[in-house]
Formats: C-alpha cells, structure tokens, sequence
C-alpha cells in the first residue's frame, strides 16, 4: 500500500517556472521506480519523467532540457521543476509509483499556462 499526494499545481505565465511535489507514505520499501505522467485535454496519458530505485532517470521527449526530475529519499518526497513552460505544457500532471505487481497513483494536480 503506497499513497502520493501531489501538490504544486497552478496558473503559470508562459515562460516561467514552477515546482510540483509528491509526498509518498505507506509501503515506500515497495517502490521500484516513482515519476510523473501527465494527460492533456483530449490526448492520452504522456510519461513526463521517472527515476528508478537505481537513480536512473528516464525523461519523456517533451521535458527534455525544460524539466528536472529529483527526489530526497529522507522525506519521500519526489519533485518535477518545471522551467521555460509552454502553453502546451497545460495538464494535469499525476505522480505514480510502480511496485512489484501494481501502480499507485496520486489524485493529480492541474498545471495551466497562460500565454
């Protein structure tokens, strides 16, 4: 049992920066690799970043050289900064967790930038 809460979310102008967290409690020992996808209007779910237990991170093709994925292990807190955003950057943005059989995911937190 894994539970994410994400938090960060907001209205943004085009060209700024923001930081979303994800506070993770419950099972953490069951936690392969943890990251974020997001789901814009009318499209499908898109892989923003994860990192593995490893410390190997992974980025979707849209977040290359705009986003950093981290993470501090003692507070089990993973964090996306989100830096030069685009208006397509508009969606919600959940935190998901892999463990050995299922996926947790967090409620989400809408990301929407102004141009």
């Amino acid at each position: 049992q894994v539970r994410l809460a994400e938090s960060g979310g907001g209205l943004v102008q085009a060209g700024g920066s923001l930081r979303l967290s994800c506070v993770a409690s419950g099972s953490i020992s069951e936690i392969n690799d943890i990251g974020w996808e997001r789901q814009a209007p009318g499209k499908q779910l898109e892989l923003v970043a994860s990192i593995t237990s490893r410390g190997s991170i992974k980025y979707g093709d849209s977040a290359k050289g705009r986003f950093t994925i981290s993470r501090d292990n003692l507070a089990n807190t993973l964090y996306l900064e989100m830096n030069s955003v685009k208006p397509e950057d508009t969606a919600v943005y959940y935190c998901t967790a892999r463990g050995r059989v299922v996926r947790y995911w967090g409620q989400g937190t809408q990301v929407t930038v102004s141009s």
